[in-house]
């Protein structure tokens, strides 16, 4: 009687450690199905580029972002690029497409729009490798397709 228990305690026992190993693969494969979609972007159009370490932010923000013809930053719902920052404002700052160069412009903002460390008071055209601060949030923007 006792070996028929000993052999089911077995059996389950194995059971258990296979159902736990392949709720670990699972898992493992669904961050790197999120990491890829996160990683997907459009590689004709210029982009902002994370400079900060992520795991030192207490937000989510994504490595890059791409730019349209009126890219919005801010803290608010309909800000194309939604930052969680409780130093950036709801309307914080908007990078504007116009003849081939893009241009940002602080909107209004509490704690000011930084580009290259000097904060800017009006409207600044975007070169290549130029570093936008806001916040606790530094990108760089990338222009040059790869």
């Amino acid at each position: 009687m006792y070996q028929i228990i000993s052999w089911i305690v077995r059996y389950v026992f194995i059971a258990l450690i296979y159902y736990f190993i392949y709720s670990i693969i699972k898992l493992i494969y669904l961050d790197i199905q999120a990491i890829n979609k996160q990683g997907k972007r459009n590689i004709d159009n210029p982009y902002l580029k994370l400079i900060n370490r992520k795991d030192r932010l207490d937000f989510n923000v994504h490595e890059f972002y791409d730019l349209g013809e009126v890219t919005t930053i801010g803290r608010g719902n309909k800000s194309d690029i939604q930052l969680a920052d409780k130093y950036i404002s709801t309307n914080h700052a908007k990078i504007t497409l116009d003849e081939g160069s893009y241009f940002i412009e602080d909107v209004g903002s509490v704690n000011g729009t930084y580009l290259n460390n000097t904060q800017i008071e009006d409207v600044v055209e975007l070169k290549e490798g130029d570093r936008i601060g806001l916040g606790q949030v530094e990108f760089i923007f990338v222009k040059e397709v790869e």
